[in-house]
């Protein structure tokens, strides 16, 4: 049964910037807080933007999306872990897929997140279909945990070659281990993916281990701060896939975090992009350190079933596909030995930041030059830690470093550096829309985070966009994606069956178990819900054939079976396969190889109509003193305006700048912008 609704907080955890939503889920109001992040110690930022709302002990649940495992993945931040695999495969996390860094040459490293040494092998033996043709060593297991503890071992992964077909052997070792092993920190592939391929089995299952204790011991710090505070509310992670998942879910499955904090975003994106009437649509956040780029088509987003996290280190859990590069608004610009600007992808991040923020920082960053191109108001910086930006600062820091070494004056610099920032986000879009064959000039584009909304006119412009969409509170937008996002747990086992003469009885059966075991997991979060979908797919080909195509299921898990037989299966197979290759091949066999299952708890409806203008709302009241704002190669007065006083209706032409608490919107001269009914705006070519 779903608790009742009461005070939900969204809470995104950025490199520069805390944001929260707030959300009184029985009265309807909302409230947002933007608060500067605390590198090294989140817990500090976290609770000073949840005080902003009043006593953490009223509030009834938290739902938090995090970089915590991103960033420790990305800078190679986890622990120390221990491999535990059968004889014969300790290096097949190295040799991967015989992949190489660099396509053209042979040149190019890759270093395992888990030393060879501390790859150990045992002897068992399970065969492919199944059958165990030798028992696992019980006191081999033990053996090597001692070893790898004695080499600093932290975390133990145990990866057995066939233990998708039967798990036996490794739950054998898991228990062994478990008596040996002196935390909680033993990931076993049975339990994380028990799929077939045995890289990406292992490589998933090595980075769960390789996350456990970071971001269990992340998780601990906040739920004793929480604690401390008094909260006695649920506490809910953001995963990868857009969904969400309690704590300790996320203690077990840290690399389902792994895109925690973008894929909220996208969430919220998606939401208010189709309310408004966009459903395709390509999402931008721009945060402090980087740019996060997502396609969504007909309102949908988009999920991999594996995703590569830098070179060799493959991911294969559901996951929305988000593409990032280092440009965001705390990237350093720079000029290389070759004379040659770059901006990014090193970031001031939150400290020191950017240079006017005054924090030690001396090289400029791109928010510095949208400072000192005077796009972001210097008296009203964003964050409302700063009673003002040193804009000085920024601008003896630009000539330093890019002005003088290009031999350009600081106005022509700057812009350079935004330009520069802007072909690398447009680059980006380009390569989530043109480069999967979609037309971009069908897509508008979604910009937020606290610097998306700076940088439209040039995306729509340099891509060819049709439009451009800036949410209401463009810099809490993954916060509230927190808020609105469905509970839900995926799962996937190898079936390896053939479709002629299918046992659609013992298929069923498989189907119904799989749901239950993830129902448990969607209900023991206890996170109000209206209902819960379950959702079949069955991975597919044609006999002889490596890869296969994904084939949702026509069916469901109700009454204790899925209805699920041979024709049904066949029909959505063809179908599924005559999309993707535009023929099929008549007269082969066709396998099952493994079956997926999502059980999504659908949260209630957020309207998002309760984020719009209000009836106070004037273009009279919106308007501010205009100022000078540089645009290609000289000074405009802009208009500027308060964005959140504008009416629903109202029409901007720019040269404009549109001021809000959390995000400043930029409206190039040749574009416009309206307000629709929603609070968006809506910006477009003049």
């Amino acid at each position: 049964m779903s608790p009742a609704p009461g005070a939900i907080v969204g809470v995104d955890v950025g490199g520069t910037f805390t944001d929260l939503f707030f959300y009184d889920e029985a009265q309807g109001r909302f409230r947002t807080a933007k608060v500067p992040s605390n590198r090294g110690d989140e817990a500090v930022g976290f609770l000073e933007g949840l005080k902003a709302f009043g006593a953490v002990a009223d509030l009834s649940s938290i739902v938090h999306g995090t970089t915590v495992g991103t960033n420790a993945l990305l800078e190679r931040k986890g622990a120390r872990v221990g491999l535990i695999t059968t004889r014969g495969f300790r290096d097949v996390l190295e040799m991967r897929r015989r992949d190489r860094r660099h396509t053209w040459g042979l040149w190019g490293d890759f270093v395992p997140i888990i030393d060879r040494d501390l790859r150990l092998e045992v002897d068992e033996r399970v065969l492919a279909d199944g059958t165990v043709r030798q028992a696992v060593d019980e006191g081999q297991v033990r053996e090597a945990c001692r070893t790898l503890l004695g080499l600093g071992a932290k975390a133990l992964a145990i990866v057995f070659v066939n233990s998708y077909a039967n798990p036996e052997n490794e739950m054998r070792a898991l228990a062994a281990a478990a008596a040996a092993w002196p935390n909680g920190d033993v990931a076993c592939s049975a339990q994380i993916l028990p799929e077939i391929r045995e890289f990406e089995r292992t490589s998933t299952t090595a980075l769960n281990a390789y996350l456990q204790p970071v971001v269990g011991s992340y998780l601990e710090k906040l739920d004793g701060a929480l604690q401390t505070e008094g909260f006695t509310g649920r506490f809910h992670i953001v995963q990868s896939n857009g969904g969400v998942m309690s704590t300790q879910t996320a203690r077990r499955l840290p690399v389902r975090t792994a895109l925690s904090g973008p894929a909220a975003g996208v969430i919220a994106a998606a939401a208010i992009a189709s309310a408004a009437g966009f459903p395709d649509v390509i999402t931008g956040d721009l945060g402090g350190t980087s740019f996060d780029v997502s396609l969504v088509v007909g309102g949908g987003t988009s999920l991999a079933a594996q995703t590569t996290i830098d070179f060799g280190m493959v991911v294969r859990t559901p996951m929305i596909e988000i593409t990032t590069i280092g440009a965001g608004g705390g990237s350093i610009a720079h000029v290389d030995a070759g004379g040659l600007l770059g901006v990014g992808p090193e970031s001031a991040g939150s400290r020191p930041g950017p240079v006017a923020y005054g924090g030690g920082n001396t090289r400029p960053t791109l928010t510095d030059a949208n400072i000192v191109l005077g796009r972001i108001n210097a008296e009203r910086p964003i964050g409302g830690k700063l009673a003002r930006l040193d804009v000085e600062a920024a601008t003896r820091a630009i000539e330093e470093h890019v002005a003088g070494p290009l031999g350009l004056d600081v106005m022509s610099a700057a812009e350079a550096i935004v330009r520069v920032a802007n072909a690398k986000m447009a680059g980006a879009i380009r390569l989530v829309s043109i480069e999967r064959g979609h037309d971009p000039a069908r897509f508008a584009a979604v910009p937020f985070g606290g610097g998306g909304a700076l940088h439209v006119g040039a995306l729509i412009k340099e891509v060819g966009l049709k439009a451009a969409l800036v949410p209401r509170y463009p810099g809490v937008t993954s916060a509230l994606g927190c808020v609105i996002a469905d509970v839900r747990h995926d799962g996937v086992q190898t079936v390896n069956l053939a479709l002629d003469g299918l046992d659609a009885a013992a298929l069923d059966a498989r189907m119904i178990a799989e749901a239950d075991a993830a129902r448990a997991v969607v209900e023991a979060a206890r996170l109000s819900v209206e209902r819960i979908d379950v959702v079949f797919e069955l991975d597919m080909h044609y006999v002889g054939q490596t890869h296969t195509v994904s084939v949702p299921l026509p069916v469901t898990a109700e009454g204790g079976t899925t209805g699920v037989d041979e024709a049904v299966i066949r029909a959505a197979f063809e179908q599924a396969y005559q999309a993707s290759f535009s023929r099929l091949l008549p007269g082969l066999g066709i396998r099952i190889v493994n079956l997926r299952t999502a059980v999504i708890g659908r949260r209630p409806h957020f309207d998002l109509a309760a984020l719009a203008p209000g009836p106070d709302a004037s273009l009279e009241r919106a308007r501010l003193p205009s100022r000078r704002v540089w645009f290609d190669g000289a000074w405009h007065e802009a208009a500027v305006y308060a964005r959140l006083d504008l009416p629903v209706g109202a029409v901007i032409r720019g040269p404009a700048v549109l001021e809000q608490p959390d995000a400043t919107t930029v409206v190039d001269p040749d574009l416009t912008a309206r307000v629709d009914a929603l609070g968006n705006v809506i910006v477009e070519r003049a």
